[in-house]
């Protein structure tokens, strides 16, 4: 499996990524050798980049990404991946609110990114908690994130379900998670400090158009993950995984298993 990694200009060893965490990561989707859902990933890549008040070049628009994608990635024969792209600002000697941006990408080659990627074990990290605000919900650099990785790696787990300060459901290491329960899909709101996906929201208007369940956007304490019938990961990094653990509850992946595929192949 080819390593695929695009820097514009040089990239400099001492940029503000690399100083500071002064970037933003957003990820494009690629599917059968097309990259979809070009358009919420460029807004959400638009809205983060305000976000983290990056000076936006006039040359940054949706065409000049589909070109640069289609000349670097699936020119080379990728078929399905995601392409992780971080814009970060550059290290020079304007006033910060005047340093231009640069950006690199690169691709991981995955299986169908509309399609439920296999099993991952979950438990509740209580030493730290996320924070939900402006910044919260766009993928920045996260001490928090880094932490949680390493106690998931030494406890054997595949993620962690990070709370907020008020001890309510935020997201994970990842991205997020749905919790099924009878005809409802509860999702953690963003105010509580959940990600904004565009692989997210692409699934949930799916659902809600083809009425498969009802969406709830709501507060969830961490009680309500044990009472869930089914378990959903969404994570713009890593694509769609079904939870099969949590503690000692295990949960079934049967209902979720049919509205991932009823999306895939319904996926315009």
């Amino acid at each position: 499996m080819q390593k695929i990694v695009y820097t514009q200009d040089n990239l400099q060893l001492l940029n503000r990524s690399f100083l500071f965490g002064d970037s933003v990561w957003v990820s494009f989707f690629i599917r059968n050798g097309q990259i979809i859902m070009a358009e919420e990933s460029y807004f959400f890549l638009m809205a983060s980049m305000r976000k983290m008040r990056l000076n936006i070049p006039l040359t940054y628009t949706l065409e000049f990404f589909q070109d640069l994608f289609q000349n670097e990635v699936l020119s080379k024969g990728v078929q399905n991946g995601i392409v992780q792209l971080m814009a970060y600002r550059k290290q020079d000697d304007k006033p910060l609110a005047k340093s231009e941006t640069a950006f690199f990408f690169e691709v991981d080659e995955t299986e169908d990114v509309l399609r439920i990627q296999g099993n991952v074990e979950l438990d509740l990290i209580k030493e730290i908690n996320v924070n939900a605000n402006l910044l919260s919900n766009i993928r920045v650099h996260s001490p928090e994130n880094i932490y949680a990785q390493i106690y998931a790696k030494e406890n054997d787990l595949d993620d962690v379900i990070l709370l907020n300060p008020n001890k309510k459901i935020a997201r994970s290491i990842f991205g997020n998670l749905l919790f099924l329960q009878d005809n409802v899909i509860k999702i953690p709101k963003q105010t509580e400090g959940a990600y904004i996906s565009p692989l997210m929201e692409n699934f949930v208007t799916f659902i809600h158009k083809n009425k498969l369940a009802e969406i709830e956007e709501a507060e969830i304490i961490a009680f309500e993950s044990q009472k869930a019938e089914e378990i959903l990961r969404i994570s713009d990094e890593k694509g769609v995984h079904s939870v099969s653990k949590i503690r000692n509850k295990t949960f079934e992946n049967t209902r979720f298993s049919e509205m991932v595929q009823t999306w895939a192949e319904n996926f315009i």
